[in-house]
């Protein structure tokens, strides 16, 4: 004999990740925005991976925004943004990133 109403609660579908790699949180949050003939603007790196990042700041950007990057004191990452939102706006870099500068954004110092 079943139930007439189940007992169970209706569940929303599970959010899938469809990066291709982990992004990992950084040490260094020091980030820099710049549209090409525009001014920088500062914002705070949040998370990287080899092929992008999300990026906190008070700007607004719309989705395929070509920019340049600086994280820390870096050489200019080219960059292209994906989603603005929120305050925050997720980049796919045109280049994996340098494995040395990866490694110095993610690296714990204890």
């Amino acid at each position: 004999m079943g139930y007439m109403n189940s007992q169970f609660r209706t569940v929303t579908p599970a959010l899938i990740e469809h990066r291709k790699v982990y992004r990992h949180p950084v040490q260094i949050q020091r980030a820099a925005i710049r549209q090409h003939g525009k001014t920088g603007k500062a914002g705070e790196l949040v998370d990287v991976s080899i092929y992008g990042c999300r990026i906190a700041c008070d700007s607004r950007f719309r989705a395929s925004t070509r920019l340049w990057l600086r994280f820390d004191d870096s050489s200019p990452i080219p960059a292209t943004t994906i989603w603005c939102k929120d305050g925050h706006i997720g980049c796919r870099f045109d280049e994996k990133l340098d494995h040395g500068l990866f490694r110095s954004l993610t690296l714990i110092s204890e």
